[in-house]
């Protein structure tokens, strides 16, 4: 398909009408939505050092920041017609590694091992099949239960910086029962993928 022909299928979600009135006057037009994705993985091994180092006072809002860049180029790229191939490929992949590297660095030590692995294999499975599909021609946007993986995911480990930070042992746990929703989640848009 060609990035003309994604661009007539557009549907608008809530949020990107808000992007629209809000946001999008005041980003330039020279600012293309893959120019964004472009910088959430330029971020993550600043992402990875501060959280590595345990300087979560920098660390989480840096996360936090990165993984918000996630809505503001899916809604940028849909209010103003700039879906594009590449775009549909590596936005996901760049949230994959974003939510990926965070997980083995931190819920791995600090939340469930096995939850954290299990997460990383759903992750890699994704990976593995959205690269298999664009071998076949097969190129799909990412579907509402990836998104809802996605903000699970990126509530479950804000909740678990926001617990170090803090040392509030009570958001580690919910952080992992979040992970856990998130795995539910994760594990039903491969599925959805398989089925469609």
């Amino acid at each position: 398909m060609t990035n003309e022909q994604w661009n007539e299928k557009i549907s608008l979600y809530p949020h990107d009408h808000i992007y629209k009135r809000i946001l999008d006057p005041l980003i330039p037009a020279w600012i293309k939505p893959n120019h964004i994705t472009v910088v959430r993985m330029l971020l993550i091994p600043p992402v990875l050092f501060f959280l590595n180092t345990g300087d979560y006072r920098i660390g989480m809002p840096l996360f936090l920041f990165a993984a918000l860049t996630d809505a503001l180029d899916g809604a940028m790229a849909r209010v103003r017609k700039q879906i594009t191939t590449w775009g549909i490929i590596y936005d996901p992949l760049a949230d994959k590694l974003l939510i990926g590297s965070v997980i083995f660095l931190i819920v791995l030590q600090h939340v469930n091992f096995f939850l954290g692995m299990a997460l990383l294999v759903v992750e890699a499975l994704m990976i593995v099949g959205a690269w298999l599909g664009q071998r076949r021609g097969d190129i799909r946007p990412a579907n509402l239960w990836g998104k809802i993986k996605m903000v699970t995911e990126v509530a479950a480990i804000s909740l678990l910086l926001l617990a170090l930070w803090l040392d509030i042992n009570l958001l580690v746990s919910i952080s992992a029962g979040t992970l856990a929703v998130a795995l539910a989640v994760a594990i039903v848009s491969v599925l959805s993928r398989l089925h469609v």
